[in-house]
């Protein structure tokens, strides 16, 4: 396997290349820069597999060096020790991504996954959600949500709400469709933080856009356009109702 590590600061392209050779011998580190002119140069040198990619560049931005390439035949690994909005679009376009300043594990686990898992198809796939979802830095406008034999691209505004089973959670989207993903609730309440998404119960999220009205009998619920009914926890109840009451001012 051949990979090609971009990012500015020396420092980081150092240590990881030092645990890379130290962890991987079977991994070739065909180059490193430190720009994205640098990275775009040596990336159509030599066709890598992988590509550890800082986000923040003097010059520009790692998505400015993807969006330079003909096409993405590579996995991407994100380096970043910041940008709060870019860190929440890679997470939610599943996209692999190591925090500054780099650590060992976590740096193999995310090298771990990429060789058991080298896709390209799927990693266009990704790239294209994190693409949209960083056209308006606002608003995240999709998610990933893989399974064990698809990768489903969902808008958020197609997402009805959402539940959680164990440690599974499950999608129910416009259409009648649901998906069922290997996360737990908790993770996409943190990931879909500011998109619409809000928590009205320990095992239930709702998409704002989806609700029809909420109803004070029986504790609490609330009634979806889909007509599904969703209890409200007490503890939440007023939090949800300032939810509504501030979406419709939007």
């Amino acid at each position: 396997m051949k990979i090609i590590i971009v990012d500015d600061e020396a420092g980081a392209r150092n240590t990881i290349s030092s645990i890379l050779t130290e962890k991987y011998p079977e991994i070739e580190i065909a180059a490193t820069a430190a720009n994205v002119d640098e990275g775009y140069r040596e990336i159509l040198a030599h066709q890598p597999h992988l590509v550890f990619l800082d986000v923040e560049m003097p010059g520009g931005t790692g998505f400015d060096l993807l969006d330079r390439l003909p096409s993405v035949d590579f996995k991407v690994i994100f380096i970043t020790a910041h940008e709060e909005y870019a860190l929440g679009a890679i997470k939610v376009s599943a996209l692999d991504f190591v925090l500054k300043p780099v650590d060992s594990d976590e740096l193999c686990r995310a090298v771990s996954k990429a060789l058991q898992l080298i896709n390209t198809s799927e990693e266009q796939l990704k790239l294209k959600a994190l693409r949209e979802n960083l056209s308006d830095r606002k608003v995240l406008k999709r998610i990933v949500l893989p399974t064990s034999d698809n990768l489903h691209i969902v808008a958020i505004n197609d997402i009805i709400r959402a539940e959680a089973d164990s440690n599974y959670t499950r999608f129910f989207l416009s259409g009648g469709k649901n998906v069922m993903v290997s996360r737990t609730i908790k993770e996409f309440d943190r990931l879909l933080s500011g998109s619409g998404m809000i928590r009205v119960h320990q095992s239930h999220l709702v998409n704002i856009a989806w609700i029809s009205s909420f109803v004070k009998r029986d504790g609490g619920y609330l009634e979806m356009k889909d007509k599904s009914k969703i209890p409200v926890s007490q503890n939440l109840r007023k939090k949800v109702l300032q939810e509504i009451s501030n979406s419709l001012y939007l």
